[in-house]
């Protein structure tokens, strides 16, 4: 296999990354690629292979922002796991190739694809509702140690795999900032 012109090392980003378009409105912090984080990577001659962005495939754009709980059920999690499988199946080849996988990119915050952190709070039920306490429900809402379960379930199948790659994440807060993260770095809640 010739080599000439490819760098041979692949950047797995989380879609949003990419594609800022598939954020909840009015999540986006950049107009399309979020690319102050991923331009290091870019400029030593990365490949970037984009995961699907599984809530924008499972309930697509016009969604409301959601938490992990409300993620968090066996529908979703078999939903992301047949998700992955392309996107993994890609990994494996690329890994069994040769190629250096720099590492996989998450989104802290991200109900889905939070690495060190995630959203809790929501506990369900018609916000619209005369019973429903809104401002008690929007109080509840925040940011934990944690990952999402879109992550879980990446990571869950990449080591079913045996492939071990390093971990990053953006801070949505700071998106112009990717941090290296433990992968034991995190407890589930």
């Amino acid at each position: 296999m010739s080599t000439v012109k490819r760098s041979r090392r692949v950047l797995i980003v989380c879609h949003c990354l990419l594609n800022a378009n598939a954020k909840v409105f009015p999540l986006a912090t950049c107009p399309g690629v979020c690319m102050t984080p991923l331009r290091r990577s870019l400029e030593e001659g990365a490949g970037l292979l984009q995961l699907p962005c599984p809530e924008t495939v499972a309930l697509g754009l016009n969604r409301f922002g959601m938490t992990r709980e409300q993620y968090d059920h066996p529908a979703f999690r078999r939903a992301c796991r047949t998700m992955l499988e392309p996107s993994l199946d890609q990994i494996e080849v690329y890994a069994s190739a040769g190629y250096e996988l720099m590492g996989l990119v998450g989104v802290d915050g991200s109900p889905n694809c939070g690495v060190q952190t995630t959203c809790y709070g929501f506990r369900g039920g018609e916000l619209s509702a005369p019973e429903s306490n809104t401002e008690e429900q929007v109080a509840n809402l925040c940011l934990a140690p944690g990952r999402g379960v879109f992550m879980e379930e990446m990571l869950s199948a990449l080591e079913a795999r045996n492939l071990c790659i390093p971990l990053f994440a953006v801070n949505e807060s700071n998106p112009e900032l990717l941090v290296a993260a433990d992968r034991l770095s995190t407890e589930r809640r």
